[in-house]
């Protein structure tokens, strides 16, 4: 049984980037929001330590000095137009979200408090070097569940303006006809119907897929959905080379402790009791931008100076040990007083970074240091789009009628090849906010053809096969192979021998996923059957990952390659398109746009 729907606009994903979009169109049109989770557990919750906006309000700050940190730190390849956008947009978007309601920390003035983040930076003051810079305090933040205030306050705001919820639906295709989107083929879970949802704006906002990798930061749910959907209806994803590791992931668990633990003075430690960064960002150490702390831990753990010699270092931030550093690096407030950190300080503003490593290693962060290491956490490449969140299928710009991305899952781009700390709360929410007055002001443009009669004939068929009996292959023994296959030759570090292995291995595995075979043959909450579809979904995503990963004969940002140490910006200044064919990932390549920032040497 099929079952229909018709709205203005549809948003597939209720996180930020999604409840934003709703909420912006929302006043002007009929929306429908479909999620796989209850919007309250979407992954946007998961973001603890601030959202970026150049408020000004601690220090100086201006959204020009943020852009230039933005297009650094990722490593010149942002599109510069867009970056601008995105960081002029920022303050605008952070007041709306206090006015909705948001209880942001705030100064003795009643300010929205701010605090330090790794690559945010302003010129040093009275210095004589005017490329020296110093990290200045730009995250907005509510303690460190600054993702969990936006997301609950989003999903407020749209309940009270009437958006509608389709809770725990799958959506599992897109409808295109004549080039255009009219709309999406949706699972759903309780029942094991689908449903079919015309539409003349449809939105993607479904969030990463770390899920590819062993050690993540990412919820179970980040499966990439939205991006194999799209990949698979002649969509290309852009910079897909370019993947996050964060470095400070709790050690074989990958549950992320927030970069505000460096904001507010954390250390790395080596096994000698060294704080090491100094040797690798001399001038901004422990809060250089993220791939370059990822690698140094890396370099470490390779030195043979990991702890008790394993795979993992210290994050310190017991304050006898912090406000010892502080004294030794001169380090003071605004008002010129030495700075100084306390243990009410960690409870008070780090309260759920020391529930999780209670909760998860039985060490209290401010007597004991905390084993970390990298985790996967953050795809800066996704499903192409211009700044008002309008997906793009070639390089030459065209666009998709009725079809818009926005949030981890798009690539505006923003990001280049290495994200900023904060600065992912700030895409959210800017091109949310962009991509829902978008579609609106888009609408009586957008195609109003009927629907073809076999709209849903693709997801039925799809299903269909994973619920046949007669395979002979595991979810997750293919998927586990998948992620060891990953982290072992697609990790921090890369080489064309350990990538020209991986595209190998995830093809033969996707030939093994043909032959699949699921327990559960029920109708309801058929969880065997979802987590088959979105092993395809990953194994078609890892290709393109490793395809452009083996292309790209360079040093960029997120992606090291040890066989081309260097960043080349005469052949490599580029975005890359990955196109799923039948011969598998063809490569094409875009320009970066430039406006003020000419690329020069990234150093810390």
């Amino acid at each position: 049984m099929t079952v229909q729907h018709h709205f203005d606009a549809v948003i597939v994903g209720a996180g930020g980037a999604g409840l934003m979009a709703a909420l912006n169109a929302s006043k002007h049109a009929r929306i429908a929001v479909i999620s796989k989770l209850y919007p309250s557990r979407s992954h946007t919750g998961a973001a603890q330590g601030g959202i970026a906006a150049a408020l000004g309000n601690v220090e100086e700050d201006h959204w020009e000095w943020h852009a230039f940190d933005t297009v650094k730190g990722g490593d010149y390849l942002c599109d510069q137009d867009a970056v601008e956008v995105m960081c002029h947009d920022a303050v605008e978007a952070v007041i709306e979200l206090e006015h909705a309601g948001l209880p942001f920390n705030r100064t003795s003035a009643g300010k929205i408090d701010q605090r330090r983040f790794g690559g945010h930076t302003r010129p040093a003051p009275t210095d004589d070097n005017p490329d020296r810079r110093v990290a200045v305090q730009r995250a907005c933040y509510a303690a460190d569940r600054t993702g969990h205030m936006i997301l609950q306050t989003l999903y407020q705001q749209c309940i009270k303006h009437g958006v509608q919820f389709f809770d725990e639906f799958q959506v599992v295709d897109i409808i295109v006809k004549n080039g255009a989107c009219l709309g999406v083929v949706a699972y759903e879970i309780d029942s094991g119907e689908i449903h079919v949802f015309r539409s003349r704006a449809t939105m993607f906002a479904t969030g990463g897929f770390g899920r590819m990798w062993k050690v993540t930061s990412n919820a179970y749910s980040l499966t990439g959905d939205g991006n194999a959907i799209a990949l698979r209806r002649g969509v290309p994803m852009e910079d897909m080379e370019f993947y996050q590791f964060h470095p400070t992931g709790i050690y074989k668990l990958g549950v992320l402790l927030t970069e505000g633990v460096r904001g507010e003075g954390g250390i790395l430690l080596n096994k000698d009791g060294e704080r090491f960064m100094p040797r690798y960002a001399p001038s901004i150490k422990d809060l250089a931008s993220r791939d370059v702390v990822s690698r140094a831990i890396f370099q470490e753990v390779k030195a043979g100076r990991g702890i008790d010699g394993k795979d993992y270092v210290y994050l310190d931030i017991r304050p006898e040990v912090v406000n010892r550093y502080f004294d030794e690096d001169g380090a003071k407030n605004v008002d010129g007083t030495p700075r100084r950190i306390t243990a009410e300080d960690v409870r008070k503003k780090l309260p759920d970074i020391s529930d999780f490593v209670e909760t998860y290693l039985g060490i209290d962060p401010v007597t004991a240091p905390m084993p970390i290491q990298p985790t996967a956490h953050y795809a800066m490449g996704g499903i192409p789009t211009d700044i008002d969140g309008r997906v793009v299928i070639d390089e030459k710009s065209t666009v998709m009628p009725g079809l818009y991305a926005a949030g981890e899952c798009a690539c505006v781009s923003v990001h280049g090849a290495n994200r900023l700390g904060t600065n992912s709360l700030v895409d959210l929410v800017v091109f949310g906010r962009r991509a829902g007055k978008a579609m609106i002001a888009d609408l009586d443009g957008l195609p109003t053809d009927d629907l073809p009669a076999d709209a849903a004939e693709y997801t039925a068929e799809a299903l269909a096969r994973l619920l046949a009996d007669g395979g002979t292959e595991r979810v997750a023994i293919l998927r586990r192979e998948l992620q060891q296959l990953m982290t072992d030759d697609v990790g921090v570090y890369r080489n064309a021998g350990d990538l020209t292995k991986a595209v190998a291995g995830i093809r033969a595995l996707q030939e093994r996923y043909k032959h699949v075979a699921i327990d559960d043959h029920g109708k309801r909450f058929n969880q065997d059957l979802l987590e088959a579809w979105e092993l395809g979904c990953l194994l078609d995503l890892a290709e393109v990952t490793a395809v452009a990963a083996l292309e790209r004969q360079e040093s960029r940002g997120g992606h090291a390659r040890e066989d081309f140490p260097d960043r080349d910006d005469g052949a490599w200044l580029k975005h890359s398109l990955g196109y799923q064919t039948a011969q598998g990932v063809e490569m094409r390549y875009k320009p970066v746009t430039i406006t003020k920032y000419p690329p020069k040497a990234r150093v810390y």
